[in-house]
């Protein structure tokens, strides 16, 4: 009993045993597949997935194929033009001088497709937009692949709406290159145009313009820079081109006096020269460089509007320097008031008028208004300034008679500019100008101007100068110097004005009358001086002695002495006296030389021979006849440059010293 039982314990025992090594293989074994067992799980979503659309709805599995076929239909065509926009990008990334008809061509052929892409691809992911909401509305896909596809849809929404990245830059990149190859196509063909030719041949030149195939190849540029709204940066270009080349060209003419400043000059007798030179100048400019721009503009920018090319010209007018040319007249209005300055200002008013009309058409549109705008007002002031000057001129001139009158008996400084200065005034260089400027003037203030008023007051200045000359002559302490003085300036008168505008106005009577006068004044001259020589040299008392030598020596001595004593004093008081006239000078010492020197040629002929022997007879014999003679026609000569005409005066000579016509009417009152 015992011994079945331990049978049955051992039994059991060894089955246990079995029970745990066959636990134990299998709980290695489990351990081996574990890995296989996770891999199992992992791709169980996807197979889920995979088999999910056989679970779907059938009639949704059927639909599904037409709307992918519609989406995808946009989304090719719009994957095929970008490839080709790609394929583009080694052509647009060269150099457009090469051919650039070529380039242009490629060039559109991009705007084309970006075009295309920029209407068609909002299209094509609207239409994948559609069939992944159509997927997800029919769980035909499951969750995590439809949230991918939103993803990648939503950045091709991002991506479509920054329309300057559907290309990558190539465009903008394409666009660069042709602004640089219009710069340079500007820059081949702009030559400066040779400078200027000697005054007064300017209309000798012919501006080059630039070759028409460069025009065309420029408006060709312009066509496809304006489409990609890039206009107004070939405007730039164009602008700063071609307005450095009118600097280069105006370079050669010197302009650096056109920044000269008021504070630089003391009147305007000193740039006079500058004057005279920057009217040739400023039509040269006008007439030639500033025309062919014009005309270059237009040829060039004719098919954008006259608005585009207009502003254009304006631009390069101002940059190149027309401004400049328009300052330095206002600088000479701005300068001190003297008469020159008149003539100055008439000479700058001349200038402009002559090229009223040039200027008119190319600077008469809006674009040029600041050119416009400084003109007028340039001319406003060479009309108020130049007529001011003219207005207070006898104010001035009556002004004068305050002064002394020169202690040289010769003609003052305000006679002989005044007159020669009024000369000008109604000659054939002024007249006409100053005529129109007074009646603008005039207008300007509603007032008539009389057709003559111009030669009327011209004529009261003239008669403003007799009774100057009449109160300086009452001036004279010494009235023999007065008649000096009177004879002079009579004849001055006389023949600064006859046969001229001034004196044919004042008439016959009136020159004849001051030639009289002349006369008159040399009479009494020389009867009061020169003539009272000879009656020192008497041979009075000289018969009676003849036989008596020594008694006539003593006498022929003595009346020599006091000839000579007599001639030294004369000669010395008149010695710094002077007749401006060449002829009248020659004249005068003429007839001086006749009163003297055969009566002094005689007497030494007949009583020189007394005295030459004894051993003091230089003393007595003082000079010969030849040097006598040679003394008196040495008589007023001016010094050089004393009293030169209105020509031959220093410019910085001409209103110093004893005349001053600076002064203003505010400063007498």
């Amino acid at each position: 009993m015992v011994d079945r039982g331990i049978q049955s314990l051992i039994a059991a025992t060894n089955h246990l045993k079995s029970s745990l090594e066959k636990s134990k293989a299998i709980g290695l074994a489990l351990e081996r597949t574990s890995p296989r067992f996770d891999e199992i799980e992992q791709r169980l979503p996807s197979l889920e997935a995979a088999v999910r659309p056989i679970r779907a709805d059938r009639e949704a599995l059927v639909a599904v194929g037409g709307h992918i076929n519609r989406a995808v239909g946009p989304a090719a065509a719009v994957l095929k033009v970008l490839d080709a926009v790609h394929g583009l990008e080694k052509s647009l990334l060269s150099d457009p001088k090469n051919d650039l008809s070529g380039y242009l061509a490629v060039l559109k052929r991009l705007e084309e497709a970006l075009r295309f892409l920029g209407e068609n691809c909002g299209l094509a992911i609207q239409w994948l937009e559609d069939i992944v909401e159509y997927l997800e509305d029919h769980s035909v896909a499951d969750e995590k692949y439809l949230s991918n596809l939103k993803k990648s849809l939503k950045g091709l929404r991002e991506f479509q709406q920054e329309k300057a990245r559907l290309d990558g830059g190539l465009r903008d990149a394409a666009l660069d290159k042709l602004e640089n190859e219009f710069r340079r196509l500007l820059k081949d063909n702009s030559v400066p145009l040779p400078m200027a030719p000697p005054l007064g041949e300017q209309a000798c030149i012919a501006p080059p313009q630039l070759p028409v195939t460069v025009i065309h190849k420029l408006q060709a540029v312009l066509g496809r820079l304006r489409a990609n709204n890039r206009l107004e940066k070939c405007v730039s270009i164009y602008v700063e081109v071609r307005s450095s080349n009118v600097r280069a060209s105006l370079q050669a003419l010197d302009l650096d006096y056109l920044d000269i400043s008021v504070t630089e000059f003391n009147d305007v007798q000193s740039i006079e020269g500058y004057i005279s030179q920057w009217g040739n100048h400023l039509e040269f400019a006008v007439k030639h460089l500033f025309e062919a721009e014009f005309k270059l503009c237009s040829d060039v920018f004719e098919r954008f509007g006259s608005n585009v090319w207009l502003d254009c010209f304006s631009k390069i007018a101002a940059q190149a320097g027309m401004l400049a040319f328009l300052q330095f007249g206002k600088t000479v209005t701005d300068s001190k008031k003297d008469p020159i300055k008149l003539l100055k200002l008439l000479d700058i008013f001349t200038s402009l008028n002559k090229l009223r009309g040039d200027f008119n058409r190319l600077f008469g549109g809006a674009a040029c208004v600041e050119i416009q705008s400084f003109t007028r007002d340039l001319i406003k002031k060479l009309i108020d300034g130049a007529a001011e000057i003219f207005w207070e001129l006898l104010v001035q001139v009556e002004i004068q008679k305050q002064i002394q009158p020169p202690s040289d008996g010769g003609v003052p400084r305000l006679v002989s500019f005044v007159t020669d200065y009024c000369n000008k005034l109604v000659g054939d260089k002024y007249k006409s100008t100053l005529s129109q400027v007074l009646l603008i003037q005039k207008s300007w203030r509603s007032e008539r101007f009389q057709e003559n008023q111009l030669t009327v007051e011209i004529l009261r200045i003239i008669k403003m100068i007799e009774q100057n000359m009449e109160a300086w002559m009452k001036a004279y302490p010494d009235q023999t110097l007065a008649h000096f003085f009177g004879m002079n300036n009579h004849y001055h008168l006389y023949k600064s004005l006859k046969g001229t505008r001034i004196g044919d106005q004042l008439g016959d009577s009136w020159l004849k009358e001051h030639d009289q006068y002349k006369e008159y004044y040399a009479t009494v001259f020389l009867r009061d001086t020169w003539g009272k020589l000879p009656t020192h040299l008497s041979r009075e008392g000289l018969i009676l002695f003849s036989g008596g030598h020594a008694t006539a020596r003593d006498l022929v001595k003595k009346r020599l002495k006091s000839f000579n004593d007599a001639f030294d004093e004369m000669y010395k008081k008149q010695s710094t006296w002077v007749v401006p006239e060449k002829d009248l000078r020659e004249r005068v010492c003429q007839q001086i030389v006749q009163a003297v020197v055969p009566v002094y040629r005689s007497y030494m002929q007949n009583y020189g021979p007394l005295v030459e022997k004894d051993a003091s007879s230089s003393k007595y014999v003082r000079y010969t006849v030849v040097a006598l003679e040679k003394i008196l026609r040495s008589l007023y000569i001016p010094r050089p440059m004393r009293y030169g005409s209105f020509k031959g005066t220093p410019p910085s000579e001409k209103l110093r010293n004893d005349v001053d016509l600076r002064r203003t009417t505010s400063a007498v009152v």
